[in-house]
């Protein structure tokens, strides 16, 4: 990345007592990113090839000044996915003691390619159709999905760390090993996003045809191609880095669209009846909201103090269906051996319980509130 002016540099010094963070690549994510920091406290230091978007990001408020921050305790990388490596490992070189994480929606090329204990790949699931910084929201994250994709080499501090000052932006974190992310966000983000743009390529055609197609354009087309409004620059990276996760999911679609013409050739109103309600079924559960703390409870976990503990832990509570709404770890004044505290939903502690045991864990676990 190729550092701004340096004259933006002394715009904002930076206060002794603010904890610091860098952001590279000051787009809409980036820029997010750099506003609900800043709203929370930290100094910002923001990185971009662009001098003039730097400038426009201070004024602003998503950065407090341009430039490499070499004390930075966290550095977001924010860069398109094909340029993420250099970026991240550039990233790691400025603030040798800070710890680092990336935004892409691709992981497992990046995670190996970036072999420092330093990195822990993340990816919010969140963005809007605006452009740019100028369409940064400091509330972004808020609820949103912010996955993080250790690894078994992962130091449990540092997943800690990054863990906390994501959580601390609102989101709901879940962990996942880098090539299951992949292969989810196929599913999920990187599929819808090729077929909305497909079934709006459709539309725009028959428009030609018929000019009343969009004009009649209703509330379920606009829902289901939302997303194709979004910045098509970004795309063909994330479709060459997770080209065979896709094309996957593609065949399974075309199969699904295909059994879902000859439902409708062959007049089969059982079987699109069946399929209808299995989506509705499916939709409905999508899970929402996060439970009071008197619905909460902390699992307590004693580990041997070492890398991949953590990893291995909340990686398994994602397999469990489990999701952890914060956590802790209490490392031991002597010996190799710690404790770590997760907040689950009380109603899935048991299952957590359960699933640590077989694993060979002595958990044990208590209602967070009376």
């Amino acid at each position: 990345m190729v550092a701004p002016d340096p004259a933006l540099d002394e715009r904002a010094p930076i206060p002794g007592s603010a904890r610091r963070a860098t952001v590279v690549g000051i787009g809409l994510i980036g820029g997010s990113i750099g506003m609900a920091l800043r709203a929370r406290g930290w100094h910002v230091s923001g990185v971009d090839r662009d001098a003039e978007r730097v400038a426009t990001a201070i004024s602003l408020g998503a950065v407090d000044r341009g430039g490499w921050d070499p004390e930075a305790e966290v550095t977001f990388v924010a860069t398109p996915v094909g340029h993420l490596a250099d970026a991240v490992s550039e990233a790691l070189a400025a603030a040798p003691g800070g710890l680092v994480t990336d935004v892409g929606s691709v992981k497992a090329p990046l995670v190996t390619a970036v072999a420092d204990d330093r990195f822990v790949g993340g990816h919010p699931m969140a963005g809007s159709e605006q452009e740019g910084v100028e369409g940064a929201d400091p509330e972004m994250f808020v609820d949103a999905t912010w996955v993080l994709t250790p690894t078994a080499s992962t130091d449990g501090d540092v997943l800690a760390r990054v863990r906390s000052v994501v959580s601390s932006l609102g989101a709901e974190i879940v962990t996942l090993p880098p090539d299951r992310h992949d292969s989810i966000v196929a599913i999920v983000s990187h599929v819808p996003h090729l077929t909305a743009a497909a079934l709006m390529g459709i539309a725009s055609a028959r428009s030609e045809e018929h000019a009343a197609v969009l004009r009649l354009a209703a509330g379920g087309f606009r829902d289901m191609t939302r997303v194709a409004a979004g910045h098509p620059g970004i795309w063909p990276d994330i479709c060459a880095e997770n080209a065979t996760a896709i094309d996957g999911v593609l065949d399974d679609l075309v199969v699904a669209l295909t059994a879902v013409r000859g439902e409708v050739a062959a007049g089969d109103r059982a079987g699109l009846l069946r399929r209808l309600e299995t989506a509705r079924a499916a939709r409905i559960s999508l899970p929402t909201g996060a439970p009071r703390p008197s619905e909460l409870a902390e699992v307590r976990v004693p580990v041997l103090d070492q890398q991949g503990e953590l990893a291995a832990i909340t990686l398994l509570a994602t397999d469990l269906d489990v999701n952890i709404y914060d956590l802790e770890i209490a490392h031991s004044a002597e010996g190799d051996r710690g404790v770590v505290l997760l907040i689950v939903e009380a109603a899935m502690a048991e299952r957590l319980t359960g699933g640590l045991m077989a694993k060979g864990y002595r958990p044990s676990s208590a209602p967070l509130a009376p």
